[in-house]
């Protein structure tokens, strides 16, 4: 080509626009370097896509601190019969809130009373300020500030229930999220004579201030524990004596012929939507269902374990008669 080749005649002439180019003889493309593969569009600076992978980042951190913070700080149970029933029960309380120019009834009157007497801050505030307190909630003029809820060990759960007296019953939830069921299960476990309740320290509700209203103060006199992995708690439970059942739609066996009603026991509780988990179920020495009528699929979770509480304690108490 015209300015590579050396010939004579071949050279441009001194002047034109191109002077001579010295070619590479195709060796050029052997000297560079490859920057190897194209990074992920999440790794690319500026890239839309790093941009969001960055904004979710953010908005998780930000969530575990606001669910540490949540975890830290006190918790207000609203309502007057939900108030009142928490300070009969002895809910260790901080402060009560009433409402400015309430409409006292019998219910407000004991809730002060209460509270007085066991020296808990009472402190009148205006509505709209109760209202900021209690998260918007049914609150009819009165809140009670109640610390974080003190969870027990799982061992010191045996224990409790070892030396209660009785055969040792307790109850385990398997992915219960809604804390209103939670304060059900509570409330059941302490009608039906159980001695504390499990549950798992992840994928489970906690002992918020719906869980509070919704024991109705009962989780004040039950213990409740975290276990760190649930199915290890259990087969380390089962190694101790105690029988595992799980409630199961699809099991043959029914609460109707629950022989193992009157030992040591263990009840496990699963999700509505899911039920047990595969490892939990695994675990369970028996599963067992609860006979329904047609048409209906299953139970809420707290009903299904009042209901397999209740059929327990009867159980026991007829062996106790013979």
């Amino acid at each position: 080509m015209a300015g590579n080749s050396q010939r004579r005649g071949a050279m441009r002439k001194t002047g034109t626009k191109k002077g001579a180019v010295v070619g590479s003889g195709g060796q050029r493309s052997k000297g560079l370097e490859g920057k190897g593969p194209t990074p992920k569009a999440s790794d690319r600076t500026g890239h839309p896509a790093q941009r969001k992978a960055n904004a979710a980042a953010a908005r998780k951190e930000d969530q575990q601190k606001r669910s540490k913070r949540s975890a830290n700080s006190a918790e207000t149970v609203a309502g007057r019969n939900p108030v009142v029933e928490c300070l009969r029960a002895g809910v260790p309380a901080t402060a009560l809130y009433v409402a400015i120019g309430i409409d006292a009834d019998e219910r407000v009157a004991e809730s002060i009373k209460l509270a007085g007497n066991r020296g808990i801050s009472v402190l009148e505030v205006a509505r709209g300020e109760l209202d900021r307190i209690t998260a918007g909630a049914m609150h009819q003029g009165l809140g009670l500030q109640v610390p974080p809820y003190s969870y027990s060990h799982p061992d010191e759960l045996l224990k409790q229930a070892r030396d209660s007296g009785e055969p040792p019953l307790l109850v385990a939830l398997d992915g219960v999220t809604d804390p209103r069921n939670l304060g059900a299960v509570v409330r059941s476990a302490a009608a039906f004579g159980a001695q504390g309740v499990l549950l798992p320290q992840r994928r489970s509700a906690g002992m918020t201030a719906v869980a509070w209203r919704t024991s109705a103060g009962t989780a004040a006199r039950m213990p409740i524990a975290v276990a760190t992995n649930l199915t290890r708690t259990l087969k380390d439970w089962a190694s101790e004596g105690l029988m595992v059942i799980g409630l199961d739609a699809d099991a043959t066996i029914s609460v109707d012929e629950l022989e193992l009603a009157t030992g040591p026991l263990v009840v496990v509780v699963g999700s509505e939507g899911r039920g047990l988990s595969r490892l939990v179920r695994e675990t369970c020495d028996q599963t067992v269902s609860i006979p329904m009528a047609a048409g209906v699929e299953s139970l809420n979770a707290s009903v299904a374990a009042g209901v397999v509480l209740a059929e327990v304690a009867r159980r026991r108490r007829v062996a106790g008669r013979i």
